[in-house]
């Protein structure tokens, strides 16, 4: 059956939402019929993928229609045409069949296809005997969606893309094409209107900034020699093991002679051995997903199922983390479902509606980023953020994901005044979407990839955030203690004469310090906007300021929770961290900037070695308080114990006077060694100590407190 014209204008308009009705080759009663547009030829022959030859179509329309009946069963079909002098081949996209199927369908409207990674996006692929790359895109309620790219100049009239209407996919087959094409996708919304071109949500690859297209990619080909550190991980209860988190911003930890960013290998050969030789277990990296503006460090992420090119190929990414693995290391990635950046080529009213967002900004608007909002009540929307959590972890074998403000996805009147914001159906503020969504991401993860772990950056009392999903928790690995960073943080800020009335300023942390599984967190957040770095937070003059660093990190390792200290903190650096120049890594030439990296260096071993450190930082039985109440002293010991291991004694002095004999009641008799003490000359201190140990008897010692310092006694027997 002939189409009407107006269906013809429309093709040739490039305005029709379904080409593959007009154009490619179907069964008719005098034989197979064929119709392509390729606009520029005269002359066209249909030939079958392997060069026979089918017949000649006519040209029907001087723009490039061509049609007629040809010889053989309908099937994939090459073209072989002439115009303006010239020749060339092409393979015909319209003449092949659908790659997604029912099943896919399916999974995708139920919200539980756990490998649209899979499907989604662009792949390189064999399809019914041709090679090229099959695109996807979830685009409801576009009128018509393209692929453009460097293979169609760029042109929507092209290769418009075959709807599956019953879930709001788009796809196309295009073959010949390869890797490293750029493209992306052109869509006309519900009104007509034609939307700013539009990266893939799930490209693999992209163009270096401030270019912004997706580039087609072939999958990882990196073969991973990992295994023993992923079964090592599989088998150990993370809350029970020593774990010291590396922060680090791929961008700004280094940099080249040139003052560019280090490539994933160069930062390899850099940063693994550092982190190694520094004790800590594992690297947590800033977003290093793709995204348009340095200075958003890459929390403005528009590239999720990307690594940002600044640094490299792919492969690059998969190959540090095999690295750091066959070191010892474990590499966790920030993940960002907060973030929601309004860039026109990203995700914001990508098919002309608010499809990922909300389209209401008191539901879907962060005042404090001026960002959007996932609308994480969307099955489609929560799966894609899922897969995403999934690619990272099964594609990167990433050791875990530390999922950014949570607190912001929990609320929805977060920074907002009254009626900037609606209540939930029962009038609450809370959103029970978004905890929804991340009891499914935690579900997922923890279930696929055995050994990972999540973290939340969650900073209110919100409750259960690390209980078991299935309990009513929110299914988290570990919880950031933001409460502990402030409460220390502003005692160390105070000059020591003050601390004796802001004792509870530590002492409180330890009323909750067991009702989450806890990470320590010292990370990028308290170095900048203003904020100087940890040394200059210290009170005191210079020798007093790095005392009083070593003290409080001393503190902090011998402190019940997981450990995290962003980078440059390990040597006190003085300047604000700026993610546009590379770390002060000159100040090691100075001694007390090196003493303060040594001492990180020995509490991480100290920390590591000892179970009574780590073995019981999430449990109340690993710790109890031998001195709490010596608020005019401004001194604190407390034990650290675990089953069948040698309990240790923190004990901090946070005034600049020494106190020598100090009573300490200590649970055993007998001698106990000195293995930390954060005034060792070792660290530029002023050396004083116990030389060696104390003995203890009647159930107490006679301690040497040094001054602005903690030590750390191991019970020897």
């Amino acid at each position: 059956m002939k189409p009407p014209p107006s269906a013809i204008a429309a093709l040739l308009a490039g305005r029709h939402d379904d080409p593959f009705s007009l154009l490619g080759v179907y069964a008719g009663p005098t034989g197979t019929f064929a119709r392509a547009l390729i606009p520029g030829a005269e002359r066209v022959e249909a030939q079958t993928l392997s060069g026979t030859a089918l017949g000649a179509l006519v040209r029907v329309d001087e723009r490039g229609l061509f049609e007629g009946v040809i010889a053989g069963e309908p099937q994939p079909l090459r073209y072989h045409a002439q115009g303006g002098g010239a020749e060339w081949w092409l393979t015909d996209p319209y003449t092949f069949g659908p790659v997604l199927g029912p099943v896919d369908d399916l999974l995708i409207a139920q919200g539980t296809h756990f490998r649209l990674h899979d499907k989604m996006g662009a792949h390189l692929i064999e399809h019914e005997g041709a090679s090229g790359v099959h695109f996807a895109v979830w685009a409801p309620n576009a009128q018509r969606v393209s692929v453009v790219g460097d293979f169609n100049d760029w042109d929507g009239k092209r290769h418009v893309m075959r709807r599956r209407a019953d879930v709001g996919v788009w796809e196309i087959f295009i073959p010949d094409i390869a890797e490293g094409r750029h493209y992306k996708f052109e869509i006309v919304g519900p009104d007509g209107q034609l939307q700013p071109l539009k990266a893939d949500p799930y490209a693999f690859r992209t163009e270096l900034r401030p270019g912004t297209a997706s580039i087609t990619a072939t999958p990882l080909t990196h073969e991973w020699g990992d295994a023993d550190h992923v079964a090592h991980w599989a088998q150990v209860d993370p809350r029970r093991v020593p774990i010291s988190i590396y922060e680090v911003h791929a961008g700004s930890w280094d940099r080249d002679e040139n003052g560019w960013f280090l490539t994933w290998d160069a930062l390899a050969d850099r940063l693994i051995p550092y982190v190694v030789d520094m004790g800590f277990t594992h690297i947590e990296f800033m977003p290093i997903s793709e995204h348009p503006y340095d200075p958003s460090w890459g929390y403005q992420t528009t590239g999720l199922y990307a690594p940002s090119a600044r640094f490299g190929d792919v492969e690059g990414f998969a190959r540090f983390v095999d690295g750091a693995h066959r070191a010892g290391l474990g590499v966790l990635l920030d993940w960002v479902p907060a973030h929601f950046p309004m860039d026109a080529f990203g995700l914001i009213h990508f098919d002309g509606t608010a499809l990922y967002e909300h389209e209401d900004p008191r539901l879907g608007f962060h005042p404090d980023w001026n960002t959007a909002i996932y609308n994480f009540g969307r099955r489609e929307v929560s799966a894609f953020l899922v897969n995403n959590a999934l690619f990272w972890a099964e594609r990167f074998h990433v050791d875990g994901l530390r999922v950014d403000a949570v607190a912001s996805m929990l609320y929805r009147d977060y920074s907002r005044q009254p009626g900037e914001w609606i209540p939930n159906a029962e009038g609450g503020r809370e959103n029970w979407e978004a905890a929804s969504f991340l009891q499914s991401m935690n579900r997922a993860v923890y279930g696929a990839h055995p050994g990972i772990f999540t973290v939340a950056e969650e900073s209110t009392a919100w409750p259960g955030v690390t209980h078991p999903a299935h309990d009513g928790g929110l299914g988290f690995g570990f919880k950031w203690n933001m409460g502990f960073m402030h409460d220390t943080l502003k005692y160390m800020a105070r000059e020591p004469i003050h601390r004796q009335h802001h004792h509870h300023d530590i002492t409180f942390g330890l009323v909750y310090a067991f009702s989450e599984n806890y990470v320590l967190a010292l990370s990028h957040d308290e170095v900048v906007h203003g904020k100087g770095s940890l040394l200059a937070k210290m009170s005191g003059d210079d020798w007093q300021q790095f005392a009083n660093l070593r003290a409080m990190y001393a503190l902090m390792w011998g402190y019940p929770g997981k450990k995290l200290l962003f980078m440059g903190q390990e040597f006190a650096q003085r300047r604000e961290w700026s993610e546009a120049r590379a770390l002060d890594w000159d100040l090691l030439h100075s001694t007390a900037h090196e003493g303060v990296r040594k001492l990180i260096r020995d509490l991480n071993r100290v920390y590591r070695e000892k179970p009574a450190l780590h073995a019981r930082d999430c449990e109340p039985e690993g710790f109890e308080w031998l001195v709490a109440d010596d608020a005019v002293n401004s001194v604190f010991v407390w034990l650290r114990k675990a089953p069948g291991a040698a309990p240790i004694a923190v004990i901090c002095n946070m005034t600049p006077v020494a106190r020598a004999p100090y009573r300490i009641p200590l649970p055993h008799d007998g001698r106990w060694r000195e293995i930390l003490n954060s005034d060792s000359s070792f660290y530029w201190g002023s050396g004083l100590g116990n030389m060696g140990g104390v003995e203890v008897r009647d159930g107490a010692a006679m301690v040497t407190l040094p001054p602005l310092a903690t030590i750390m006694l191991e019970f020897e027997g």
